[in-house]
């Protein structure tokens, strides 16, 4: 019995390391290896954070994986300053400055951070509910994990689920992770802890 126990416990811990050692980072808290910069807006490292603000032409900027990544569990850690009005894009691609994919916002209190845009498409397919517009801590760190499955879409704010959908055209996508900069000038957000654990 003792003996059996014992091995349950030591499979138990495998499976758990398993899982841990699957989570990777996607961000090396020195440079923006990795990733790719779309448009003429400013994204750097400071202080071991990477950040992104408006430049000059105030128009949109993305920051793209090189990889492309289907099924996984995103999370990251964003403090608005400024206007904050950005975003992650999952399952998306980027031509000059116009992007093909689904937002899961992240914008100032009220504008529906964690709610899921199509860009140049459908536009808002779902926002969180009126309540949950106070999740957000503005000029505080965030903890924001996006969950993307097949058709399956989910995203918590600071512990909290915001939405859930299920969508025949997510499920179709194909393309990177992206952060966004939005068009208007006058923006600047901080990102960190940004690591992926993909579904396989």
């Amino acid at each position: 019995m003792r003996r059996i126990v014992l091995t349950g416990l030591v499979m138990v811990f495998s499976f758990g390391f398993q899982l841990h050692a699957q989570k990777k980072s996607l961000f090396n808290g020195k440079n923006l290896d990795g990733w790719t910069n779309y448009g003429t807006e400013k994204w750097y490292v400071e202080d071991g954070l990477m950040v992104c603000e408006s430049g000059p032409d105030k128009e949109y900027g993305y920051l793209a994986t090189d990889k492309h990544y289907k099924d996984y569990v995103l999370t990251l850690k964003f403090k608005q300053e400024a206007n904050g009005n950005s975003g992650v894009f999952i399952r998306s691609t980027v031509e000059g400055t116009k992007v093909s994919g689904w937002q899961v916002e992240v914008a100032p209190k009220g504008k529906h951070t964690g709610g899921v845009y199509e860009s140049y498409g459908r536009g808002w397919l779902i926002k969180p509910t009126a309540e949950k517009e106070e999740v957000l801590k503005e000029g505080e760190w965030n903890s924001m994990k996006i969950r993307v499955v097949g058709n399956e879409l989910t995203s918590w704010l600071n512990g909290e689920e915001m939405v859930a959908i299920s969508d025949e055209k997510i499920g179709k996508g194909v393309g990177s992770i992206a952060l966004q900069i939005h068009s208007g000038g006058g923006i600047k957000v901080r990102w960190k802890d940004i690591k992926i654990k993909e579904i396989k």
